[in-house]
């Protein structure tokens, strides 16, 4: 046990000779605090330790000088020479061995161009995009509402334009203010009625009568029509691929823990 925390201890010594001084924030008696240190800190890919304000970066380095400073004064403390540091050290190299080990045999994983593309001869269907709408609506609340207003869109120049106006005007949806802008859309995410009547449309036209729903009396306005079709195989290889090798991983994972069940003793209480 003692080789392995040795040749731990080593590894990370090198490791840590080769950082770049923008990488270290701070030292503590010649040992660096680095900003892998920080990320491991804040446990959120997403900060970048860089772009925080100094007060707040001043914060987790001085987080991080206790830590240095606390996790030196245990070790010198002779914990580590407990039965609980021990048994601790044992749990810890297991887990890190099997970690260590799952990563390996990840890397044995191999998705050929073969393999994806046989995937995706058999399983077209998941990769069908369906239709998709883009649209406008005017939301009011009575049908004589909604046939006056289809009545100043028919004599209307600028069909879109007038529409637009009309809707920031009239319509009592929260889409008003954007011009009834409802952006793109699949059919199914819309109430049956506006689905029909929007998917009736060719592109740039509106509906000549109201659309009644649960919500009111609608006037639909097409901005475009996108028609279901099938992604091909370079835009999706890289997704297939990652389904594959995943389930490759999950079935040699499994096949290896069954194996190891049926030779050892196993009691569930």
């Amino acid at each position: 046990m003692r080789k392995v925390v040795l040749s731990l201890v080593a590894s990370l010594t090198i490791a840590a000779s080769s950082l770049s001084a923008a990488n270290v924030v701070a030292t503590v008696d010649g040992e660096n605090i680095t900003k892998q240190d920080v990320k491991a800190l804040l446990r959120n890919p997403k900060i970048n330790y860089d772009n925080l304000p100094k007060e707040t970066q001043a914060k987790i380095v001085d987080q991080l000088v206790e830590k240095k400073l606390l996790s030196k004064a245990a070790l010198n403390s002779g914990v580590s020479k407990t039965e609980a540091y021990k048994a601790a050290l044992k749990k810890l190299e297991a887990e890190l061995a099997l970690e260590v080990w799952m990563q390996q045999e990840f890397k044995k994983i191999n998705v050929t161009d073969a393999d994806v593309t046989a995937y995706y001869n058999k399983n077209k269907a998941q990769f069908k995009t369906g239709d998709m709408l883009e649209a406008r609506h005017i939301l009011v609340k009575t049908e004589k509402e909604a046939k006056d207003l289809i009545a100043k869109l028919n004599k209307a120049k600028d069909k879109k334009a007038t529409f637009e106006e009309l809707a920031k005007k009239h319509s009592t949806g929260p889409t008003g203010a954007k011009g009834g802008y409802l952006g793109k859309f699949s059919p199914k995410q819309m109430v049956p009625e506006f689905s029909k009547a929007a998917s009736a449309l060719k592109k740039d036209e509106y509906s000549k009568s109201p659309v009644k729903t649960q919500f009111g009396f609608h006037i639909i306005y097409l901005e475009n029509k996108e028609t279901s079709q099938t992604l091909t195989l370079d835009k999706v290889k890289g997704k297939i691929k990652q389904v594959l090798t995943q389930e490759q991983y999950t079935k040699l994972i499994k096949g290896q823990a069954n194996k190891l069940r049926e030779k050892a003793k196993v009691i569930i209480k």
